[in-house]
């Protein structure tokens, strides 16, 4: 008798092959939470995944719109079984992955997994290259919403492969495609939100749309500022590929890290929401400080993010400021919204007093507006914001007319 995957596995392969992952998912940036940061492999449990579900209905982050629950790296066995299955680790899913993924459900939430595109994830652990198919299968067997696809030991000029290949033997495209493919055939029976980890090669923002419903544009971050301005700064200047559906994904928030001061955490969390980058917390929320938690569950903030427009903020240049410089925090953003314009005012390099007329933001111009700041609270009206800023803090600004 056939077992409920080798039917699911048959089924995927009389499934068409569509030639994007339009699946109607990621409409608006993705909010949940990934298990990386908080401690690495020992986090990729299914004490970690539940805990943090139960965290996420305590904390009212669900009511706020965080809903995946994502495990990463290292929640596998090091070796496929004998069929060629991934196998979770007994000492970390003692029930296995379904009964976990339903329980996530059965709260209102989602769950997700993580694998890789070559022979070992990052952590080395079984990648997925040869086996596509057969891993969405499981993943739709278990009930996975999500699934962040890794870059790690694939192919490569260098032999044997190195974790991470400097000299790749072609285009991460090629290796991604077998994945997408295998996940679009499977959307008859699961939709899965397929989440590129590219690291930004070959230039994915021009292509991840067909491929993705996010990707990666970068390096990681490592939580420090210096990851901050440099992932900002790319972000700025790809602005126009993030849309409903695909989205420009700067990497998890490193809220929480201790190489960020709060007036850090309140930028990096503003400036990745007002890009529309997915909004993916990396921290243990069992020890989470009343401060960081009233950066996370910013309802102004999070709706500009959610906006239905879709649209992500860029730099803009009032008159007499210097151009960007890369690397750094540009001190003057902002994006259209659906009701109105957000404005991004970042101290990224000096402290200081920071005033734009509205005349000179685009998607405005002459007028008297409303504006709101998400941060302060302070609301106004008139044809210019001005706001002092401590060194590496911003404020956001919702301007509607008047």
């Amino acid at each position: 008798m056939k077992s409920a995957l080798s039917t699911l596995f048959l089924g995927l392969a009389q499934l068409p092959i569509g030639e994007s992952l339009d699946n109607g998912l990621g409409r608006t940036p993705l909010m949940g939470w990934s298990s990386w940061n908080v401690a690495q492999c020992n986090a990729a449990s299914a004490k970690y995944a539940l805990d943090t579900a139960n965290k996420f209905v305590s904390l009212g982050l669900k009511d706020l719109g965080y809903q995946y629950i994502n495990i990463d790296d290292c929640w596998s066995t090091k070796s496929r079984n004998a069929s060629g299955k991934l196998v979770p680790d007994p000492s970390k899913w003692p029930d296995g992955i379904k009964p976990v993924a339903d329980k996530i459900h059965s709260m209102g939430l989602k769950f997700g997994l993580y694998g890789d595109a070559g022979q070992m994830t990052c952590a080395g652990y079984p990648g997925s290259e040869s086996h596509e198919a057969s891993d969405v299968a499981q993943l739709v067997e278990w009930g996975v919403d999500f699934w962040k696809f890794d870059n790690c030991y694939t192919p490569c000029l260098d032999n044997p492969r190195p974790q991470t290949c400097s000299r790749p033997a072609g285009s991460t495209k090629t290796w991604y495609t077998p994945m997408r493919d295998a996940i679009v055939g499977a959307q008859k029976l699961r939709n899965i939100y397929f989440n590129l980890c590219n690291w930004g090669r070959d230039n994915v923002w021009t292509w991840g749309a067909q491929y993705g419903n996010s990707w990666r544009i970068s390096e990681d971050n490592w939580g420090d500022f210096a990851s901050v301005a440099r992932i900002a700064s790319i972000a700025a200047g790809i602005y126009q590929y993030s849309a409903p559906g695909g989205f420009n994904d700067l990497d998890m928030l490193y809220i929480g890290s201790p190489k960020l001061t709060t007036n850090e955490e309140r930028l990096h969390f503003g400036l990745w929401a007002i890009t529309k980058s997915p909004l993916v917390l990396g921290l243990d929320l069992d020890n989470i400080s009343d401060t960081r938690l009233a950066i996370i569950r910013n309802k102004g903030i999070i709706d500009i993010n959610q906006d239905p427009l879709g649209k992500a903020a860029t730099t803009f240049r009032p008159p007499g400021a210097p151009a960007p410089v890369s690397g750094q925090v540009y001190p003057y953003w902002a994006g259209p919204l659906s009701d109105g314009v957000v404005i991004g005012l970042c101290a990224g390099t000096a402290a200081g007093t920071y005033t734009v007329n509205f005349t000179d933001v685009p998607g405005l111009g002459a007028g008297t507006y409303t504006w709101k700041e998400m941060y302060t609270g302070q609301t106004g009206n008139g044809t210019s914001v001005s706001f002092n800023i401590d060194l590496h803090d911003m404020r956001v600004i919702k301007v509607t007319k008047a």
